[in-house]
Order: structure tokens, then sequence, then C-alpha cells
């Protein structure tokens, strides 16, 4: 039996880093349905907070996705849905990539 515990710090930056999310409580909307995407996905969602043009998100994923394929499930799903919803009006898609930094379970709390 294999074990595996990856907990990834990841940044997703909107198009062109256009200050288009909203500040107020509408964005959590987009919170509830990233932690739905990556519970789905099989993996576990510790801590997401954001800031108008970007979002952080502390999560485990499981080893049986690539981490490219988990991304692109997020930011390809969350994009279509919020696009759709009051508050993301001015949402055009997220931008190019991501940035993902592995973290140890030590630094769990630290990081949330």
């Amino acid at each position: 039996m294999s074990y595996v515990n990856i907990m990834i710090h990841a940044i997703v930056r909107t198009y062109k880093s256009e200050q288009t999310l909203p500040t107020d409580d509408k964005i959590k909307f987009l919170y509830q349905e990233m932690w739905g995407i990556i519970k789905n996905k099989g993996g576990y969602l510790y801590r997401i907070n954001s800031m108008p043009d970007h979002v952080h998100l502390l999560f485990t994923m499981p080893a049986t996705i690539s981490l490219s394929e988990f991304m692109q499930a997020l930011k390809g799903s969350s994009s279509k849905i919020i696009k759709t919803k009051e508050g993301f009006e001015n949402f055009k898609a997220w931008g190019e990539g991501y940035a993902t930094l592995s973290k140890s379970m030590e630094d769990k709390q630290k990081i949330i």
C-alpha cells in the first residue's frame, strides 16, 4: 500500500492580473466552488483566501492525478461557474499558468 501526503500552496491569478474578483461576501461563492472541485478530485482544502487579482489555496491532493490535471480542473471548472454569478461580472478568466509550492505538514499552521 502506498502513502502519499502532498500539501500544495497554489496561487491563481486573474486574466492579465486584472482586479476582477469581489472583495465583499460574494467571494465566498468562489471559495465554495473551489472547495467542491478540490473535494471531488479527492483533495482536501485547508485554507483559501484572495485579493482582487489572485487566489491563494492550501490543499492536499491525491497521487492518482497529476498536478497539471488537478489545476486545469480547478481553474476550468471554477471559471465557467463564476462567470455566470452575480458579483463576478468583470471576471474574464484565470490567467495563463499558476504558481504551486510544495509545503511540509509541519508548516501547515504557519501558512494557514
